[in-house]
């Protein structure tokens, strides 16, 4: 009777554990600005997002430029950017948030949401970078960092769809279509 009993308790627990972890969404997290001030990701609900890992000394630098087109010409309540630079591959972020700030606003005229500088691998990874590159968390895909501008869609609903690669563009047509599809 007692190992029945420790029995579905362990069940309980576990299918506990379990549905805490399918109800996470990107909404679940708080991050900070790159001026330092708290950010809750549940302020985007209802909102379409691009997260992006950013980088000032990489080859791929030169997609904040279209990161800021895409977000010119689309972003509003139902869309919008948010940077996280990242010093993870080859120390190419190696600044301060505001050394990072300045650039990016002096050489792109960046616009959209930049977030502190976190860690989007490894094992002092942050949080909702767990969440976007883990399935067992976000529930869709394994998704490892694998550069810096690796892109993140997600949805209205805080839920992760896709992953982009770094190499492809901000304005490649599959980002357009994830952008205008309407649920």
């Amino acid at each position: 009777m007692k190992k029945s009993i420790a029995l579905i308790a362990l069940l309980i627990v576990s299918l506990g554990v379990f549905a805490q972890t399918q109800e996470q969404n990107f909404y679940s997290f708080k991050v900070k600005t790159i001026d330092g001030k708290d950010f809750d990701l549940a302020s985007l609900k209802g909102t379409k997002v691009l997260v992006v890992n950013t980088a000032s000394k990489c080859g791929l630098t030169p997609q904040y430029k279209q990161l800021e087109e895409l977000f010119k010409m689309y972003g509003s309540a139902r869309f919008t950017i948010i940077g996280f630079p990242a010093n993870n591959f080859m120390a190419q972020e190696p600044g301060t948030n505001a050394e990072i700030k300045s650039f990016c606003e002096k050489n792109y005229g960046v616009s959209f949401q930049m977030m502190g500088k976190i860690s989007v691998k490894g094992d002092d990874i942050n949080p909702l970078y767990k969440w976007l590159t883990t399935k067992s968390e976000n529930g869709v895909m394994d998704a490892p960092v694998q550069w810096n501008f690796q892109k993140f869609l997600i949805d209205e609903n805080g839920n992760l769809v896709d992953m982009v690669t770094p190499k492809e563009s901000p304005t490649s047509e599959r980002i357009i279509q994830f952008i205008k599809t309407s649920k």
